[in-house]
């Protein structure tokens, strides 16, 4: 017996040395059980994802529980190129915005098939990996004014929270003013209002899971009041065939799908930028001289997860923001990445929970995460107006025009028209001059 117990421990001390080495755990000064619990952590604040992203996937005519499949596998292929290859505490999946600005935008509004949605996806990916191996990357980063990075991902999310708004019915269509507000005699506005205040007081008070739990306390409610049906908690996961591998790249490469990609590229790329650099400052994986440890890979792998995520069936699958709070319970290394993921795969057994998840409680998450992404216009310098006006331009016509595409495009048609008439020609980019030209054709001809 003590011989099998000091082979056992030598196994583990081995196991330990192994994962020590190859993820480096002592030089970024962390432990095993540090990562662990890093990766718990970083799961559970953006675990909303697996309940949220095939509702509304759903909406564009995906199957329901592949779409939740797919969610999970997506996300965690990701998190296991991000852990493997660049050995980085950071957790993806498919990204909030883009999955909407999917179905409701280039299905809902242009009305093409989500396979050619997919295929859209999957050509923004392969485009974004390109740039990730050369220095387009930088080029074209340094070539998109700073106002109009941050008013992106503001005006994707004003975009995602008209959706939630919407979809909760707090906010309705009317014939006189185009929208008016809706009635909270209606349980699923109530329950999403209740949701989303819910979100935020817990997240306030920096309670463990705050999404997460409140969609779940609000489907609890919903089901004593016989507003949802009990269907099981844990099961066998749904075929994945629905979606894999069914997306249309030849119906992707049309005339019309130009801007469809860019959006997907630009938005993608900056978000997944600044997610990664201020994750990497608060994981301290900035050495002395100022420079991101490894962030060539991270950016690579972040590329390579949409082109594999489109494959299986997943909007565009990016880097999360809530990874910080797992680099604030201890997360240093890649180990916390493979953590997050496993337990993604993990998450495939409760389907019957996600599908028991309803529309008004994923409403309440939507609107609480757009506020979030709001915080980006605090960033933008409000005294040059030729910086400021274009910015709101872009936030505002996003959600107006029920489009992140068209947002993007009069955004920068109308910086580029700014800078041009008020003698600062300079300030504009050839890259965005060109991108000018595009946008231009795309309103004249299409």
């Amino acid at each position: 017996m003590e011989s099998v117990k000091q082979e056992q421990h030598a196994n583990q001390l081995a196991r330990g040395g192994l994962l020590d080495r190859f993820f480096k755990l002592t030089e970024h000064r962390t432990t095993i059980k540090t990562e662990l619990l890093a990766g718990l952590t970083t799961f559970v604040t953006m675990a909303y994802i697996i309940f949220v992203n095939p509702n509304i996937m759903a909406t564009a005519g995906i199957d329901h529980g592949a779409a939740f499949v797919a969610t999970c596998i997506g996300a965690a292929l990701g998190c296991f190129l991000m852990g493997l290859y660049a050995n980085w505490p950071v957790g993806l999946a498919p990204g909030m915005g883009l999955n909407a600005f999917f179905t409701y935008t280039v299905v809902g509004e242009m009305g093409y098939s989500w396979q050619i949605a997919l295929g859209a996806v999957f050509i923004s990916g392969v485009l974004f990996m390109i740039m990730s191996l050369s220095k387009i990357r930088e080029w074209l980063l340094n070539s998109i004014p700073m106002s109009l990075r941050f008013a992106m991902g503001a005006g994707v999310g004003l975009f995602l929270g008209l959706i939630g708004l919407k979809t909760a019915g707090i906010v309705v269509d009317s014939p006189a003013t185009l929208l008016t507000m809706g009635s909270f005699s209606n349980p699923s506005a109530l329950l999403a209002a209740v949701c989303f205040l819910m979100i935020a007081v817990l997240s306030h008070r920096n309670v463990f899971g705050a999404i997460l739990f409140s969609m779940l306390g609000v489907t609890a409610t919903g089901w004593a009041l016989g507003l949802v049906e009990y269907g099981g908690l844990v099961s066998m996961p749904p075929s994945l065939a629905p979606t894999f591998l069914a997306m249309d790249i030849a119906g992707a490469f049309n005339v019309a799908m130009i801007s469809v990609i860019l959006a997907f590229l630009f938005v993608n790329m900056f978000d997944t930028a600044g997610t990664l650099m201020g994750v990497a400052h608060r994981a301290n994986l900035v050495d002395e001289d100022g420079k991101i440890q490894n962030l060539s890979k991270a950016l690579k792998a972040d590329s390579t997860s949409s082109v594999v995520g489109a494959m299986v069936g997943c909007p565009p699958v990016t880097s999360y923001v809530e990874s910080a709070a797992g680099v604030a319970a201890g997360g240093r290394t890649g180990l916390t990445a493979i953590t997050v993921g496993l337990l993604f795969l993990a998450a495939m057994f409760f389907a019957p929970l996600a599908g028991m998840i309803p529309a008004y409680a994923t409403a309440g998450a939507l609107i609480y995460v757009a506020m979030l992404m709001m915080s980006g216009m605090a960033h933008i310098d409000w005294k040059d107006h030729t910086d400021t006006i274009p910015a709101i331009v872009t936030v505002v016509m996003m959600p107006l025009t029920f489009s992140i595409a068209n947002g993007i495009a009069l955004g920068f048609l109308t910086y580029a028209t700014l800078k041009l008439l008020t003698g600062q020609s300079d300030k504009v980019s050839l890259s965005l001059y060109a991108l000018c030209v595009i946008f231009i054709a795309k309103f004249a001809f299409l």
